[in-house]
């Protein structure tokens, strides 16, 4: 969607293609992190996107059996934003739709399935795709695959993602706000023995996600709701008060986390950015932020040159950050699967952590690696 308004704002003729009718549905990812929020202003979009509801998280926090620790602090950012904004993600995609839609060069079709991509002499060309007046085919100077972890276009491309490793899954449920919950909660993890509890602040209440050991949702589903509940007691206890709401697996929803990766981002006429090229685990909410920056990057270059070797640039230039950030999510992984296997407690050496968050400056430093990630692209705005 970002790639979409860009590159229709700079007079480029673009269509994007949406599966669905609309936007309206539960997605995992609502943190809009400060780099993104400096892209929108710098577009002249941060002031109406924000007039939307939303929820402003200054801090990210571990609460260990020994301690609570505030791990990073976005308010010693020297930024405007210096903040996490949690919006839900349907709102921010019907936002920039009705952006992208609203420039002279691009369209935006709902109800667009992708169901083949047209290719001649090796060369993918165009797509087929389905609506509800029938099928159609469309041409393109390029084809981006910008449709997520189950992306039907890299799929069809033949362009396989190699899973790195990941050993844990989510199970997400909503739990109500209360005007005595804590003041400053906004994204906190909270860790027992054998699963933790991220917990994010929102417009529509409490996002809450249990740990579950890779597979291990079959297990859970038999024991019910109740392990979830006595856990919400023993470590969230001022959610004990409506943990009870939760009556029947049918509220939850099952993300199964992954890691993985495309060997090769393109194909002569088609470019794979985002989840559809590299799928990025929960931890720290960086998946919007590094598909964000995956846009910029190849508005950059796809402005002026559209060519094969632009696209091969795109994954160059970005590549390096992407692998940097899933060998930091595999390390985390691998940590908590180690903790599982040897019977060891899954919340992080609270006395290391104490130490390491009190280094004067840790917790900006820690905001800020969280904020922009590893080597941040700038938009060249004379595109």
């Amino acid at each position: 969607m970002v790639l979409a308004y860009l590159l229709g704002r700079a007079g480029i003729a673009v269509t994007l293609l949406e599966a669905h009718q609309d936007f309206d549905r539960d997605f995992r990812g609502d943190s809009l992190h400060p780099y993104t929020l400096e892209l929108l202003d710098s577009l002249g979009l941060a002031d109406r996107l924000l007039a939307l509801p939303h929820h402003k998280a200054r801090f990210f926090r571990f609460h260990t059996p020994a301690g609570s620790i505030t791990t990073a602090d976005y308010g010693k950012l020297s930024s405007p934003y210096n903040y996490v904004a949690l919006m839900p993600q349907a709102k921010f995609l019907d936002f920039l739709a009705a952006e992208t839609a609203a420039l002279p060069s691009a369209s935006v079709r709902t109800g667009a399935n992708v169901v083949e991509l047209n290719r001649e002499d090796g060369r993918i060309i165009g797509v087929r795709y389905r609506d509800d007046a029938g099928t159609h085919d469309l041409a393109a100077a390029l084809v981006v695959g910008a449709d997520g972890r189950f992306s039907r276009i890299r799929r069809l491309a033949d362009a396989p993602a190699r899973s790195l490793g990941a050993t844990t899954d989510l199970l997400w449920f909503r739990l109500p706000h209360r005007p005595e919950d804590p003041p400053d909660a906004d994204v906190d993890l909270f860790f027992g023995r054998h699963h933790y509890v991220g917990l994010l602040a929102g417009t529509d209440g409490w996002q809450v996600g249990y740990s579950l050991p890779k597979g291990g949702y079959a297990e859970a589903r038999e024991r019910g709701v109740g392990p979830i509940r006595t856990f919400l007691a023993d470590h969230v206890p001022w959610l004990a008060d409506r943990a009870d709401l939760l009556t029947d697996f049918s509220q939850t929803t099952l993300l199964s986390v992954d890691i993985s990766r495309v060997e090769r981002w393109w194909r002569p006429g088609l470019l794979l950015i985002g989840d559809a090229a590299h799928v990025i685990s929960p931890v720290g909410g960086n998946g919007i932020l590094m598909a964000v920056q995956d846009a910029v990057t190849a508005a950059n270059h796809l402005v002026r040159d559209r060519s094969d070797a632009a696209l091969a640039r795109v994954q160059a230039e970005r590549e390096h950050a992407i692998r940097q950030v899933q060998a930091q999510q595999v390390r985390l992984e691998q940590r908590a699967a180690r903790a599982r296997e040897r019977g060891r407690p899954a919340a992080p050496p609270y006395r290391l952590l104490r130490l390491l968050t009190g280094i004067p400056g840790a917790r900006a430093r820690a905001a800020r690696a969280n904020a922009y990630g590893p080597t941040p692209p700038q938009l060249d705005l004379g595109s």
